[in-house]
């Protein structure tokens, strides 16, 4: 059953813009995405869309519907009611490039920052080995998309910009978890995600997982995870008595270790 939908889409630039009311044929069934491509074709071909797979799984239509994050291929018009204005404008956390699309390059350079994996010697028969259970515990982990919406939502850099320099955000957090929960890494990046990473200005609100499409725990099986690891190392007794004490040994590079 075809009804007409009314439409409020964010349109402008760098230089700014504006919300712009449309009113669209749409049908019973369809989705948010659905129902831009149908004004893009009838009546704003200039509209500015990012979109790739129109099935949830290449995170390239993030948006902001009725103000909160959401993929459009994944928001369905069914959620909403026929009468009600749905209004999509681009993610607040980033720089608009124009329309609904913005520079989301942030990201990839958060995630030069990261370590990669530094693996220990293979087995005596050219095998590595680990349990099961450890596989499993990082592969929710490797479900993200990057679709960069717990990144938007996320009010540590949403309401700050200023606090970008400094902090990775919890789709690179789940990153470093993954990674230092690996039974087989041998690389120790519990400081760098305290200290560059700023894990520490994570106050655990939970709305990263509340917007995450693949319903990854992000807060209750990354973050606070990772935070207890830094506290572990950073209050270990015997770091802290070694640090207090002042006793240091040198090795035979002259490097000063606790």
């Amino acid at each position: 059953m075809a009804y007409d939908l009314k439409l409020r889409v964010w349109r402008g630039d760098t230089d700014g813009g504006e919300l712009t009311d449309y009113t669209v044929e749409v049908s019973d069934g369809e989705v948010v995405l659905d129902a831009l491509h149908r004004l893009q074709a009838t009546q704003t071909g200039d509209l500015a869309i990012r979109w790739n797979c129109k099935a949830g799984k290449c995170g390239s239509c993030s948006a902001e519907i009725n103000g909160r994050p959401r993929l459009m291929c994944m928001t369905r018009l069914s959620d909403f009611d026929q009468a009600e204005t749905i209004t999509v404008t681009p993610m607040r956390t980033f720089p608009v490039i124009r329309d609904l699309v913005t520079d989301v390059s942030f990201n990839y350079e958060k995630a030069k920052e990261l370590p990669y994996a530094e693996l220990g010697p293979r087995d005596a028969d050219g095998k590595r080995r680990m349990m099961q259970v450890d596989v499993e515990r990082g592969q929710e982990f490797r479900k993200c998309i990057e679709c960069f919406l717990c990144q938007d939502v996320c009010h540590v850099v949403r309401d700050h910009e200023d606090n970008k320099q400094h902090f990775a955000g919890p789709r690179f957090f789940i990153r470093y978890a993954e990674l230092d929960m690996h039974p087989l890494d041998t690389h120790d990046r519990r400081q760098l995600a305290q200290g560059a990473a700023g894990l520490g200005m994570c106050n655990i609100t939970k709305c990263c997982t509340e917007v995450c499409p693949e319903g990854i725990h992000i807060t209750d099986n990354a973050i606070i995870p990772m935070k207890e690891r830094v506290v572990d190392r950073k209050y270990d007794p015997l770091v802290w008595l070694g640090n207090k004490i002042g006793l240091r040994n040198k090795d035979n590079d002259g490097r000063t270790e606790v």
